[in-house]
Order: C-alpha cells, then sequence, then structure tokens
C-alpha cells in the first residue's frame, strides 16, 4: 500500500509539473506569436512561418602536409539544430567506422593523420558540408578542395655563380607549387634572413641584389613539410670586385604571365645584371608605374614587382625595363585577374499554393563567367518540363504540388571558386491566404487573389465549361457564370490544367474580373490534357467544375532539324557542310536548302542540295561564315538548324605592303617604314614581314631580314658609306610571303653629319632668266657638318611662295619651266633635313620678251650626276580645311584629286602637313607626315592664328603645297597674371592712389577686365579683400579714400571669356603722411561745398582736375557754365573746320612757281632723290632682295608716359579733311563728356604750341603705281580716353608685306618740329618722291585733345596713287601756312581764357 501510495503521489507530482510545462510552452508560443508580429490562429488556419537555416562557417580550401593532421571547418544555424554530415567528391562519409576522421561537435571535420601516397591518396579531394533538420529540409555548403603537399621534389637547383660588387644575383631552388611555402635558404649551413636585398621569389629562387664581399659563400635551400628536411646541392657564390669595364645587360630572371585572383598578391620577378649596373623600372600599358608613392606597389630586392590585394584594375601587360646608360632592354607579362562567384541577388523565401508557378531568382558575377545549378534539399535539380533553368541562372518550378517544399539553393562555380546561396519554399494550404503582397518571384498566371478571404458565401461551380478552339499548341477554354452568382462581376476565375496521367498541375488566372474565356498555350501537339474551373469571390476559392478532357491538334508532319550539321574549311576559298537525315521521319525529306551568309553581313544565300554534304566554292579567304540548313518534304520546309559558324583557310597575302618609305639615319644605316597590306588582300593573320635589300650596284646579291609580329619597321645597320641601296618588303603569313613592294632606292651618308639643326643659308644663288624658263644655279653652304638631304626651290610672280620644288642634295642647278615672258619672278633657295628648312636665299630676275632672239642656253654644268625632278610634278592637294577641336588642337583634313572617287589610297603615297603661326614673326614651319587624308595637329598655343598646306608625296613625286587653311584655336583662361604692378600716389591727394600694370604674358585671349584685390594684411584669406574691378582692356586704375600712412597690399587677376586667370604677386604700398598743404587744401575745398554737403557723384574714374583747370572757388561747374563750354566747343570746332577747308582751297590755287620753290626747298632735304629720266621709266623696287636690310629712320620719342599726347598731322588738302569733319561732328558731344577724363591726362603747365615745320611735296607720276606715301589724318571715337594710336594699313601692292607701320611718337607738351617723311627703304636707285606732311599741335590749356588715328604709309591703290598724284599738283607755301597757324593760335587763347574764367 505504502509503495502505491508512492506511486500515485509521483504520479499526481508528475502530473503537475507537466501541465505547467504545457502552460509555459503555450504562454511562450504565445509571445513568440506577438514577436512576430501575427497573433495566434487556429490550428486548421495557421501559417507556418520561415524556419532560419543558414551556415555559420563553410570548407575553405585547405593545404595539408603528410602525416600531419588537417581540419575542415562547418557550422550551421538552425532550430531546432541541424544533423551535420560530409560528401567526399560526391559520397557520403561514413564516420562512426572511421578511425582517422570524426565529427567535432561544432559539425567540423577533423582528420588525425593524413595519409598520402603516389598510389592512395584516400584524404585528398573535395569535401561539401551538408546540414538536415527533420521535417525541414537539408541545405549544402560551399564544396573546399584538400591539397596534401607531395613529396619534395627540385625541379632546378642552385648552381655556382660569380657576381660583380654591386651587382645582382640569383639562385635557382624550384619546388613544386604546393611546397614553395616550405622552402628556407642558408648561408654557410646558417639560416639565411631576408630584408630589403636579399628577397625569395614564389617559385623558391633567392635574389641577391646590389651585392657585398660578405654575400659570398655556400648556399643551399631546404624544405621542410613535416617529413625530414630535404636540402639541395650546396653551391658557391663568388663575389668579384668591380672591374670598371662594361659588360652586356641581360636578364637573370624575366616576368612570366601570372594569374591571381581578387585580394591575392602577385609578384613579377625582374632581375638584371650589366655594368654599369642597371636600374629597373615598371610600365603597365605603356604607362609608367610609380612604386614610390604607391601603397600596393612594392619594388622588391633585385627589381621585380610586388602588387598585394590584386583588383581588377591590375590586369594588364607588364613591361620591366632595365636601364644601364649605355643599353636598354625589357621584357613584359601578362597579368590575369579571376574573380569567384558572388551573388548579385539572392533566391528569397517564398509562400506559394499549390498549382503555382513561381521563379526562384539568383544573378552572380564573377571571372572567368560561372556556371549555376540548383539543390533542393541537398539533390540536385535536374530541368524537366516542370522544372526549368529560365534567364540563365533563375529557376522555374511549374504546377507546385506539396513535395516541392523545402530549401532551394542556388551554387555558383567557376575555375577560381563556388559559392551558395538559398532560399526556403512553403506550400499553403488553399484556404490560408498568402500572409504578404505577392512577391516577384510569382509568376504572372499565379499572382492574382491572394488577399485574405473573409467569412461568407462561396461561389458555386463554373457551368459549360468548353474549348472553343484547340489547335496543336494552346487550347481555349469558355465557360458561364456560377448559379449562385448569375451576374459574376466580381467573380474571378483559376483554370487547373495537367497533363492526363501526371499528378502535377498547374493553374492560369483570368486577368480581370468577371472574364470568363482563357487561352492556355505552351502546350505539346498530339497530348491530352485535363482542364477544370473554380471560381472565386471576396470570401474565397469556390467548387471545381468537371474535368474536361481534350487532346491538342496533331502538329502537321514537317521535319524536324537536320541533326548534326558540322561545317569546316577545306581551302582558303571554300566549305563544306555535312548533316544527318532529320530523327522525327515526318515523311519522306525530298530536298534540303543550304543557306549561307559572310559573317558581319545581312545577305544570306542559299543553294538546293539533295545529298547530306555540300561544298561551297568562291569564298572570301581568311572569312567567316554561318551556315544553317532546312529540310523540305511535300509539305513544306521544316525546322532549321542552329547556325554553325566556320572561317576559310588563310592564304598568303595577295598585295604588298604599303606606303613603303626610307630613312637615312647615318652613313652606316637606313630606316625602312611601312604600313601593313590593305585589310581585304591580308588572307589571314600576319604574322611579320620579309625585308630584302641590295646594293644597287650588285643586284643579284640580296640580303634577307625577317621582322616578326605586326612590327612595321625595321633598322638596317652595318651598310657601307656613300653607297645606294634597293629595298623592298613583303608581308607573311603562316601560309607563305605575299608579294612584294617595287624596289626602293636610298644611299646612305658619305660621313656622319649633324642633324640636330636646320642647315645654314646656301653659300651662293644664281639665276639666269630666258623667255620661259630660268636656270638656277647654286654652291652648298659654307657649313659641311649639317646634314643637307636637299634644296627647296620657290618662285613666283612677286612671291617666292607661289611654287615649290624640292631637288636631291646633289644636286646643284635646276631649269624652271614654263614661265611667263617678260615677267618678274622672285626666287629663294633653302636647304633642308629632317629637322626643317634652313635659312633662306633670295634672288629675283625677269624673264625675256618673246621678241628677244638672243636666247641660247650656253648654262651647262658637266655634273655627273645631274637627276631632273619628274616633268609631270603631282597635283596638290585641294579643299584643305581646319578643323579647330580645342585651345591645343586642330584637325586638318584635305582631298586628293589624283586618287578616285572613293579617295582610298592603295599606293605607298604619303602627305606632309606644315603649320605656323606669324607670331612671332620669324617662326619656322613645323611638319609632320600622313598616309590617310587627314591630321590631328596638337600641342598648339590658344587663342592663336595659325596657317596650314599639304603637300603629298609618291616615291621621288611631289606636289607644290596647297592652298592655305587658316584657323584660331579656341581660348583659354590666362595662364600667367598680370605683370609690372606698380602702385603710386596721386600728386595732391594722399588719400588717392593709382595702380599700374601690363597684360599678363600668357593672356590666352582677349583680356575683358581686369579684378584689383587690396588689404592691409597680406595674410588675410582672400574673400577678406577689398575687390575693384576694371572693365575693358585698361591698365590702370585709381583706389580712393584710403587710410592716411598704412601699408597697402595689391593683386591683381586678368580675366577672358573663359575665365579667371592666376593672381599676381602682392605689391606693398604705404598712404603718404598729409603734410599741412594738403591738409589746408583739402579744408578750403571741403569748406567751400558747405556744411553737410558734398560734391556730385562723378563715378569711380573721376579725377579732379589739376592746377591750370579748377575753378577759382573750387566748387564744381554750374549747369549754366556746362552748357556755356559747351556751345564754346562746337563753335571753335566748325570755325577749325572753316579755316582749315579755306587754306586747302587758298593752297590749291598756288602759281607753278611755287610748286617749282617747293622742289627746290625738298631737294636741298633730301638730297637722296637724284634720279635721271622719266619717272616712268623706273620699275618698283625689288623688296625681296636684301630685305633683311630694311631699316626706318629714327624717330624721336617724347619723355612724356602718357600714351594719349601725340602731334596730328594736318590734312593738306580738302580731300583728306573730309573724314576728319565726319568724325568730328559725331564726336562733339562725346568730348564735353570725357572732359573730366581727358583733364587728369594733361600736363600741367601753361606753355602754348608756338613753332610750326616746314616740309616739302614733290609731283611724281608713275602709271605703273610708285610707292608713294602719306600721312593721311582721320578721326577716331575716344575710348574713354585710354586709347592707343591706331595704325590702320591697307594693302594692295605684291610687296605689301614689307609695308612698315610707323607709328608716330607721343607728343610732348611743347610743340616739336614736323616729323620728317621717312623712305620705307634705304637703298639706292629708288625713284621715290616722298610726300612730307604738315603737323601742328592745337593746343588747349588745361586739357588734351583726343587721339587721332594714324594711318600708317603703306602701298596704295591705283586709284588712291592717281588721287593722291592730282592733290600733288595744289599745294600751298609754308609762310603762308605759318601765318594762318598763328591766327589759330589766337582763337584758341582766346578759347582758353575763356573756358579758365
Amino acid at each position: 500500500m505504502a509503495a502505491e501510495r508512492r506511486a500515485r503521489r509521483l504520479l499526481s507530482t508528475s502530473s503537475f509539473w507537466l501541465c505547467c510545462l504545457l502552460l509555459l510552452e503555450r504562454r511562450a508560443s504565445g509571445a513568440a506569436a506577438a514577436r512576430s508580429g501575427s497573433p495566434p490562429q487556429s490550428p486548421g488556419s495557421s501559417i507556418r512561418t520561415f524556419t532560419p537555416f543558414y551556415f555559420l562557417v563553410e570548407p575553405v580550401d585547405t593545404l595539408s602536409i603528410r602525416g600531419s593532421s588537417g581540419i575542415l571547418n562547418c557550422s550551421a544555424y538552425s532550430e531546432p539544430s541541424p544533423k551535420i554530415e560530409w560528401k567526399k567528391d560526391g559520397t557520403f562519409l561514413n564516420l562512426v567506422s572511421d578511425d582517422r576522421r570524426q565529427l567535432l561537435p561544432d559539425g567540423s571535420l577533423f582528420i588525425s593523420n593524413v595519409v598520402h601516397s603516389k598510389h592512395n591518396k584516400p584524404d585528398e579531394g573535395y569535401y561539401q558540408c551538408v546540414a538536415t533538420v527533420e521535417s525541414l529540409g537539408t541545405i549544402v555548403s560551399r564544396t573546399a578542395k584538400l591539397t596534401v603537399a607531395g613529396l619534395p621534389r627540385f625541379s632546378s637547383q642552385p648552381e655556382p655563380s660569380s657576381v660583380y660588387v654591386g651587382n645582382s644575383a640569383i639562385l635557382n631552388c624550384e619546388v613544386n607549387a604546393d611546397l614553395v611555402p616550405f622552402v628556407r635558404w642558408e648561408h654557410n649551413r646558417q639560416p639565411l634572413l631576408l630584408d630589403d636585398r636579399l628577397n625569395k621569389l614564389p617559385s623558391g629562387t633567392l635574389v641577391i641584389s646590389n651585392a657585398t664581399e660578405g654575400d659570398g659563400g655556400l648556399y643551399r635551400c631546404i624544405v621542410e613539410s613535416g617529413g625530414p628536411p630535404k636540402y639541395s646541392d650546396e653551391v658557391e657564390l663568388k663575389v668579384l670586385p668591380d672591374p670598371d669595364v662594361t659588360s652586356n645587360l641581360v636578364f637573370l630572371k624575366q616576368p612570366s604571365s601570372l594569374v591571381r585572383v581578387i585580394g591575392q598578391s602577385a609578384v613579377l620577378p625582374c632581375v638584371a645584371s650589366g655594368l654599369p649596373t642597371p636600374t629597373i623600372r615598371w610600365m603597365k600599358n605603356e604607362e609608367a608605374l610609380d612604386t614610390e608613392s604607391s601603397e600596393r606597389l612594392v619594388l622588391l630586392a633585385g627589381g621585380s614587382l610586388e602588387i598585394s590585394d590584386v583588383t581588377e584594375d591590375d590586369a594588364g601587360t607588364y613591361f620591366c625595363i632595365a636601364d644601364n646608360g649605355n643599353e636598354t632592354i625589357e621584357a613584359q607579362a601578362e597579368l590575369t585577374v579571376q574573380a569567384q562567384p558572388e551573388f548579385l541577388k539572392q533566391p528569397t523565401n517564398i509562400y506559394a499554393h499549390e498549382s503555382m508557378d513561381i521563379v526562384f531568382e539568383c544573378e552572380v558575377t564573377g571571372k572567368p563567367t560561372p556556371t549555376v545549378k540548383w539543390v533542393k534539399n541537398g539533390d540536385m535539380v535536374i530541368p524537366s518540363d516542370y522544372f526549368k533553368i529560365v534567364k540563365e541562372h533563375n529557376l522555374q518550378v511549374l504546377g507546385l504540388v506539396k513535395s516541392d517544399e523545402g530549401f532551394y539553393q542556388c551554387i555558383a562555380e567557376n575555375d577560381v571558386g563556388n559559392a551558395q546561396a538559398g532560399a526556403q519554399l512553403i506550400i499553403l494550404e488553399h484556404d490560408v491566404a498568402i500572409p504578404t503582397l505577392p512577391p516577384t518571384s510569382l509568376t504572372s498566371a499565379t499572382t492574382d487573389h491572394l488577399a485574405p478571404a473573409t467569412t461568407g458565401p462561396l461561389p458555386s461551380a463554373p457551368r459549360d465549361v468548353v474549348a472553343s478552339l484547340v489547335s496543336t499548341r494552346f487550347i481555349k477554354l469558355t465557360w458561364r457564370t456560377p448559379a449562385s452568382d448569375p451576374h459574376g462581376d466580381n467573380v474571378t476565375y483559376s483554370v487547373f490544367y495537367t497533363k492526363e496521367g501526371i499528378a502535377r498541375e498547374r493553374v492560369e488566372n483570368t486577368s480581370r474580373p468577371g472574364e470568363m474565356q482563357v487561352t492556355i498555350q505552351n502546350l505539346m501537339p498530339a497530348t491530352v490534357y485535363i482542364f477544370r474551373v473554380m471560381a472565386q469571390n471576396k470570401h474565397g476559392s469556390g467548387e471545381s467544375s468537371a474535368p474536361l478532357r481534350v487532346e491538342t491538334q496533331p502538329e502537321v508532319q514537317l521535319p524536324g532539324p537536320a541533326p548534326n550539321i558540322r561545317a569546316y574549311a577545306t581551302s582558303p576559298t571554300s566549305i563544306t557542310v555535312t548533316w544527318e537525315t532529320p530523327l522525327s521521319g515526318n515523311g519522306e525529306i525530298q530536298n534540303y536548302k543550304l543557306y549561307y551568309m559572310e559573317k558581319g553581313t545581312d545577305k544570306e544565300q542559299d543553294v538546293d542540295v539533295s545529298s547530306h554534304s555540300h561544298t561551297i566554292n568562291g569564298l572570301k579567304k581568311y572569312t567567316e561564315y554561318s551556315f544553317r540548313v532546312v529540310a523540305y518534304n511535300k509539305h513544306g520546309p521544316g525546322v532549321s538548324t542552329q547556325d554553325v559558324a566556320v572561317r576559310t583557310f588563310s592564304d598568303v597575302p595577295s598585295a604588298a605592303p604599303q606606303n613603303l618609305s626610307l630613312e637615312v639615319r647615318n652613313s652606316k644605316s637606313i630606316v625602312i617604314h611601312w604600313q601593313p597590306p590593305p585589310l581585304a588582300t591580308q588572307n589571314g593573320q600576319i604574322t611579320g614581314y620579309k625585308v630584302r635589300y641590295r646594293k644597287a650596284s650588285r643586284k643579284s646579291d640580296v640580303t634577307e631580314t625577317l621582322v616578326t609580329g605586326t612590327q612595321l619597321s625595321q633598322l638596317i645597320e652595318g651598310l657601307d658609306r656613300g653607297t645606294e641601296y634597293n629595298f623592298r618588303v613583303a608581308a607573311l603569313t603562316i601560309n607563305g610571303t605575299g608579294p612584294a613592294t617595287d624596289w626602293l632606292s636610298a644611299e646612305t651618308f658619305e660621313s656622319d653629319l649633324d642633324e640636330t639643326r636646320v642647315p645654314e643659308v646656301p653659300s651662293s644663288l644664281h639665276v639666269r632668266p630666258l623667255v620661259t624658263s630660268i636656270v638656277v644655279s647654286w654652291t652648298p653652304p659654307e657649313n659641311q657638318n649639317i646634314v643637307v638631304r636637299g634644296y627647296a626651290i620657290g618662285y613666283g610672280i612677286g612671291s617666292p611662295h607661289a611654287q615649290t620644288i624640292k631637288v636631291d642634295y646633289k644636286q646643284r642647278y635646276y631649269t624652271i619651266e614654263n614661265l611667263d615672258p617678260s615677267s618678274h619672278y622672285v626666287i629663294t633657295l633653302k636647304a633642308f633635313n629632317n629637322v626643317g628648312e634652313g635659312i633662306p636665299l633670295y634672288e629675283s630676275a625677269v624673264t625675256r620678251p618673246h621678241t628677244d632672239t638672243s636666247e641660247v642656253d650656253l648654262f651647262v654644268i658637266n655634273a655627273p650626276y645631274t637627276p631632273v625632278p619628274d616633268p609631270t610634278p603631282m597635283m596638290p592637294p585641294v579643299g584643305v580645311q581646319a578643323s579647330i577641336l580645342s585651345h591645343d588642337t586642330i584637325r586638318i583634313t584635305w582631298a586628293d584629286n589624283s586618287l578616285p572617287k572613293h579617295q582610298k589610297i592603295t599606293d605607298s603615297r604619303y602627305y606632309t602637313v606644315r603649320w605656323k603661326t606669324n607670331i612671332p614673326a620669324n617662326t619656322k614651319y613645323k611638319n609632320a607626315n600622313a598616309t590617310t587624308l587627314s591630321y590631328l595637329v596638337t600641342g598648339l598655343k590658344p587663342n592663336t592664328l595659325y596657317e596650314f598646306s599639304v603637300m603629298v608625296t609618291k616615291g621621288r613625286r611631289s606636289s607644290t603645297w596647297s592652298m592655305t587653311a587658316h584657323g584660331t584655336t579656341f581660348e583659354l583662361v590666362p595662364t600667367s597674371p598680370p605683370k609690372d604692378v606698380t602702385v603710386v600716389s596721386k600728386e595732391g591727394k594722399p588719400r588717392t592712389i593709382i595702380v599700374n600694370w601690363q597684360p599678363p604674358s600668357e593672356a590666352n585671349g582677349k583680356i575683358t577686365g581686369y579684378i584689383i584685390y587690396y588689404s592691409t594684411d597680406v595674410n588675410a584669406e582672400i574673400h577678406d579683400w577689398v575687390i575693384e574691378p576694371v572693365v575693358g582692356n585698361r591698365l590702370t586704375h585709381q583706389i580712393q579714400e584710403l587710410t592716411l600712412d598704412t601699408p597697402y597690399y595689391f593683386k591683381i587677376q586678368a580675366r577672358n571669356s573663359k575665365g579667371m586667370g592666376p593672381m599676381s604677386e602682392a605689391v606693398q604700398f604705404r598712404t603718404p603722411k598729409a603734410d599741412s598743404s594738403d591738409k589746408m587744401a583739402n579744408d578750403q575745398a571741403s569748406g567751400s561745398a558747405g556744411k553737410g554737403s558734398r560734391l556730385p557723384d562723378l563715378g569711380s574714374d573721376y579725377k579732379p582736375p589739376m592746377s591750370g583747370s579748377n575753378s577759382p572757388h573750387g566748387s564744381p561747374t554750374s549747369p549754366l557754365d556746362s552748357n556755356m563750354l559747351l556751345v564754346i566747343i562746337v563753335s571753335v570746332g566748325v570755325i577749325t573746320i572753316v579755316v582749315v577747308v579755306i587754306i586747302a582751297v587758298f593752297c590749291t590755287r598756288r602759281t607753278t612757281s611755287h610748286q617749282k620753290k617747293k622742289r627746290a626747298a625738298c631737294k636741298s632735304v633730301n638730297g637722296s632723290h637724284k634720279y635721271k629720266g622719266n619717272s616712268k621709266d623706273v620699275k618698283p623696287p625689288d623688296l625681296w632682295i636684301h630685305h633683311e636690310r630694311l631699316e626706318l629712320k629714327p624717330i624721336d620719342k617724347s619723355p612724356d608716359p602718357n600714351p594719349i599726347m601725340t602731334d596730328t598731322p594736318i590734312p593738306r588738302n580738302s580731300q583728306d579733311i573730309t573724314p576728319v569733319d565726319n568724325s568730328m561732328d559725331s564726336n562733339i558731344h562725346q568730348r564735353r563728356n570725357s572732359y573730366r577724363e581727358s583733364v587728369r591726362n594733361t600736363p600741367s603747365t601753361d606753355t602754348m604750341p608756338a613753332s610750326s615745320s616746314q616740309t616739302c611735296c614733290t609731283d611724281h607720276q608713275d602709271p605703273e603705281g610708285a610707292t608713294s606715301s602719306s600721312y593721311l589724318a582721320s578721326s577716331q571715337e575716344e575710348d574713354s580716353g585710354q586709347s592707343l594710336p591706331t595704325a590702320h594699313v591697307r594693302p594692295s601692292h605684291p610687296l605689301k608685306s614689307f609695308a612698315v607701320p610707323a607709328i608716330p611718337p607721343p607728343g610732348p607738351p611743347t610743340y616739336d618740329p614736323a616729323l620728317p617723311s621717312t623712305p620705307l627703304l634705304s637703298q639706292q636707285a629708288l625713284n621715290h618722291h616722298i610726300h612730307s606732311v604738315k603737323t601742328a599741335s592745337i593746343g588747349t590749356l588745361g586739357r588734351s585733345r583726343p587721339p587721332m588715328p594714324v594711318v600708317v604709309p603703306s602701298a596704295p591703290e591705283v586709284q588712291e596713287t592717281t588721287r593722291m598724284l592730282e592733290d600733288s599738283e595744289s599745294s600751298y607755301e609754308p609762310d603762308e601756312l605759318t601765318k594762318e597757324m598763328a591766327h589759330l593760335e589766337g582763337l584758341m587763347k582766346d578759347l582758353n581764357a575763356i573756358t579758365t574764367a
């Protein structure tokens, strides 16, 4: 009984604790539901949640040593805890009975003793961790490779060697790659410590750089891989003293191509030896590598390059360049960077109902491109009708069934590694709504009607389900609304269908409520399908209709695709295609149609074939074609095969290389340049070129040189001095040698001359004119040490640039043909070499008239070699255009009329482009060669006008230079600051300073303004400085109201249309202390203005009048005074014009006796006019001859720095005064506004101009147009009082380029004698009568006149010359003009007296 009571007590206690546990469990589940955000649901409607199930640690590739232990880590997370198993090479391991391998508690695999032998390798292989949770599913980890290090074997051992002090040495010790980490070195049986000089390469090789005597001794390498150490041979390294002699530069170790994974380190070995000791530098893809400042690039001992943490950008070709000052060698290697698979998009968990279609998305990247496979619960997914791989990587599951639940994993794999990502699929009951919005992984057929259902009546089954349309691949179903809902407006429908005999059902939903038809597509022909339709309303799904059995139509018996189609090339122009009979056997095959097409074109051709093979001939060589086959039976064409592509065989090139040219380097070498044959004629991959050359005197003795790869030039050395050689080039493919070019000749120099500069001027030039030709002869430059490659002869009527002919450097004479009789030609001769053209030598000649019968050409030179250029020179290029691309780049394009219409270059011609700018005037031409019809000229200056011309050369024939094209480069922001910045105090105004400067030397465009910064603190931030903008190109500015006795700092910045330039250096200026006189003057001025009043605002550019122009009381001028001043100015202007016109009319009526007196006076002044005979017999001067002696007579310059004060020439007659009259009327209103501006530029002096000058004029008539000169006075609007005199040049004469503008000097405050007329050329026998100009200064007291633009001497037009000659007939006497000027001065004194009053 006692035992029974104890049993009952124990049972009751157990029941109590069991109830407590159940209560706690229920509370825990309720709390979990609350935490998950969903309330506890009834068992019939509960929604299972996704269970976290993933790997915490996955195994990685491991290297193990034989006989040691190894571990492969793995750990997975799940609730409940998962069961861990291991697979090796795809097979589960039985770890229960394995005494060497055991499973650790966290799931890792431990191997206690790794076994590895030649014939037994049980532990090496691929391992995979498998985690399983019962009733949930299975996931698998990535695969990891276990590698066991093999027995040490030396593939190369160190050898005895010697090294000079300071040089590099290597000792090889190469073992199997997996044992490299176990290699170490010993020096004299002691462990060798590695440092910056001593380095071990990844292969195990030891590099010793900058060898010292202490490096000598015995070396050996040791491999310690767990077993007994294995030693290499012990060798001696001898360190030799520096021999003070040079030795050839050689590579001891060259870089080799390498493949690395992102994140690994890469070492490119490179060790060189030679005397002097070489330095190593690296380049990548032709860009220098900076190993000093880079953190990832390190230069190891000897020069090897180590790249740590490799990225994709590190891939490329690396060049190791060794240079010791005497020679340079280089080696290259390719670094390929690979990347392990990475997921761009991982699969996501999916809720679904049965019969739905779903898609697991998976997007991966990697290099090489990874392959993707899918695993469901640890088993491989095999593609079928219901499991399909779509969009390359995504998994589509059609017609879900309950057994499809579980974990799906996307496994990506490439050569570098593999990765996995998974998701869970949960299939809910049909009465349980999917709890979230439709995931993107649901297909369009199953994404509707997922709203949670509410309680209420469900619809009955749809009525009268029929197949209204049955085809081979689709069926259209229609039905009527359910009886429970006759209207059916808010009812949707789902059509479930499956193949007969298949349990997996699929679903297709209608697209909108109330729609009662659907088309099921992608069906199989002649197949029975079972259909049923179910209606849904807002409460859920209703009853299903009765199953409908429908069979699709059989497909038309057309042939299927022909299997095993193959295509292979049989020759360079033919391809054979074979195939087999289609397997479907849909009736007898009548014939086949073979389609083929050249790759890159869209024109497909076809041929009918009755057999199973066909050979197509007449194809292009080494060209890829695609082929496909279509079988025909009595019903028509069948299904086409897939395209197969194949390339025809290569062949020898069918054309020679293009654009062969020779360049003589020195007396023993010639460089050959060429271009590949046209692409269509290469017939394969060009593998090299064959260069043949011979002496011109021994044509049977031919030397041959092979140029491999794509090199397009070759240096031929070891030639004889002063010997002519012939060269030709042929292209090679793997099939043989193509046709060669024509022989091209060049002659080596007699001696090695200097070609670092242009040749000097030829020592002499002689011309002999005939009727239609001129014989030109010359002698070479006196300096024979500079290379002369030829001579350029330019000639033309009046200009030597019309035609240019180039002749050989041996030639000493040339006959210029096809000239015009009785014409004046200017001829220039220049020697040239590869650097450019030298200084020209000029000569002129007049061809004889047709009536001259004395033309006998006795000019004969007995020269052994006098080649004459081809009498039919090539036509120059036309249509030269300059397209401006940027501030320093212009593209030149042209056309060549000697080419066919399509402008395709097929011969060896090339083009020479030359360009220059005229600023400075002595700029030399730059040249460049091109083999196409365009050239990109770079390195130009911004905002600069350039001229371009082009010539074409083919063999020994060249054209003349084309018409020039011009282009101005775009502007650029100024690249230099304003210069010569000075600051001065304004006299009498200590608070006002004047800042002066000069434009920047590199303005790079038109200066549109300046900004002046000033501050009292030079170290202040620039935004704290005061800014004064200056608009336009003015070079001076006034700043007022500064603090006295204070240091200021000034900076100036220029701007143009492109932006602001740099600032100038800060300039310091201390304002002066105010003295008593200044203070008194300021007090008087302020007192006269009245208390509380201020002077009117005259603008920032206002400058107070100086001592001659202040009003008596210092007060501003009243409006009445301003009006009276305007009336006075207008009156004086009109009076001045009338007086000048009267004087001009008076002068025109002077007698010829006065003119004779004037001529006599002129002859007494200008004694250089000593001409005899009639003036019309005098020809214009040949300004091309000795033009370098051209000079201007000195003109006295005024010490006054003000550029506005100029002496204005007085017009000579009424014709010359017309422009003055017009401009004066238009400027009268402006002079009043610029009055104050003019005053500040006037020196404070009351001196009146009191003297005039005498000059003379001379009659001159020259019907051929003489170069008479005159000063023509005109007027121009004043530009803020700052404009310089403008020189207007009217070029008309052929020699206009030698008309040098003579700008009159600034005038002093006192009147200077008239400017003497300056002849343009000082040379004898020039019959030029120079027209002098009378000048006078019309001064005003206290203000200056606006500048009068000056027309400088130039060669006038013919009509203008005639008018000037007519004007010279009527002149005036100097003494009479002096009287009139004295009268004008009296009037001006009265005007000054009025204005000062």
